[in-house]
């Protein structure tokens, strides 16, 4: 009962029918040939649906991997159903992969691909440490971990605290002047939802499985941060 995704950011905010238009129907076909083993590859874009300020839709990727069987690396096709959604916000347009963050890097540059016919027109979103900390204060006691970067220590790259009452404790404020706020995990009150939120828009909801849901929390709850970290 894991969903994981990450928020990124359109360089460009282009209509959002032109871009509906231009996922529409996507569709490629690669040969891939091995000994005897031959496959037809194909990546696409399936289960559109457009709305006046969202896009819905599943990248569909077919790639190789091998499994062992006695005694040998067969090569087997497997396919990855990645949920996206792609939202306008007055000026700024989000992409929303639901897929770990390695992943969803990869869908995020193959969407610019589709879109701008290159990689590079969608970005890594990012919420401040400023945005991060004012968001967890509404609710500092359900927080439990925190990590910091940026650290002003010598030899110390990173601190972590651990802990139910870690928000209530002053060595927070006290990391908080030494270095920035990097990840937290908490429990978010008005949703029942225990979350990790890192500052590149890395959103991972630990206690549900419904996809829908974590778009529907990741639209209300943290797109905002989002947009007031690039105000």
């Amino acid at each position: 009962m894991v969903v994981a995704g990450k928020v990124f950011r359109l360089l460009e905010s282009l209509p959002l029918n032109e871009v509906a238009f231009k996922l529409d129907g996507y569709k490629m076909e690669d040969h891939y040939e091995e000994n005897n083993y031959r496959f037809n590859l194909i990546s696409e874009v399936v289960r559109l649906s457009a709305g006046s300020n969202a896009i819905k839709g599943i990248y569909s990727h077919d790639y190789v991997t091998r499994i062992f069987h006695r005694g040998q690396l067969i090569p087997t096709p497997k396919t990855i159903e990645a949920l996206f959604n792609i939202n306008y916000f007055d000026g700024f347009t989000l992409l929303t992969v639901v897929e770990r963050k390695r992943l969803a890097n990869f869908i995020a540059n193959k969407l610019s691909e589709v879109i701008f016919g290159r990689i590079g027109g969608i970005v890594e979103a990012r919420i401040s440490p400023e945005a991060l900390k004012a968001f967890h204060m509404k609710n500092p006691e359900d927080t439990k971990i925190v990590f910091f970067d940026n650290v002003d220590i010598p030899n110390v790259d990173k601190l972590s605290l651990y802990g139910p009452d870690l928000m209530n404790a002053s060595i927070f404020e006290e990391y908080c002047k030494r270095g920035d706020l990097w990840y937290i995990v908490a429990r978010d009150k008005k949703y029942g939802y225990v979350i990790g939120v890192t500052r590149d828009a890395s959103i991972t909801i630990f206690n549900i499985s419904d996809r829908d849901k974590y778009l529907e929390y990741v639209t209300n709850e943290i797109c905002p941060l989002i947009l007031k970290s690039s105000s």
